[in-house]
């Protein structure tokens, strides 16, 4: 089974990385947002990346037009039967495009969000197969959620 881990950088791809111990028997591959962090990657495993979304940033709607066009050509060459996803922003094109491709789609919503969801899982919750929070009191934001604790 191929599977698609995907985050932006930074703590959200410090909690996909806690992942990899449950998916490591697997056909596996990253796709992240491209930074120093991730760039560390390379040299153990496959990635792709994505151009960070800063939503601030004037080039925002430019780097979500790229982002989705690299999302539709890394689903199509790599093919995952599964994608598990930490958030945020740049992984919603690959986590809507993958689920419309019949791909299993798994989030995992952020450990920063204690009090409140996060934008992209309040999107990906309506679609994704399998949601995950990792603090109790996101339940009623996120009602079918499932609780495991956290991944640290």
């Amino acid at each position: 089974m191929k599977i698609c881990l995907v985050s932006s950088t930074g703590g959200h791809l410090i909690e996909l990385k806690k992942i990899i111990p449950a998916v490591e028997k697997h056909d596996f591959f990253f796709v992240t947002e491209h930074s120093e962090m991730s760039d560390e990657l390379k040299s153990q495993y496959k990635v792709y990346f994505l151009i960070q979304q800063e939503r601030k940033n004037i080039s925002l709607f430019k780097n979500i037009i790229i982002n989705l066009f690299k999302s539709i050509n890394i689903l199509f060459k790599e093919n995952p039967k599964v994608i598990i996803s930490t958030g945020a922003g740049a992984v919603f094109p690959i986590c809507l495009f993958g689920k419309l491709l019949g791909k299993k789609i798994v989030y995992v919503e952020s450990f920063a969000k204690v009090d409140s969801p996060s934008l992209t899982g309040k999107l990906v919750y309506k679609f994704a197969d399998e949601f995950y929070i990792q603090w109790e009191n996101l339940e009623k934001f996120y009602p079918k959620a499932k609780y495991r604790g956290s991944l640290y």
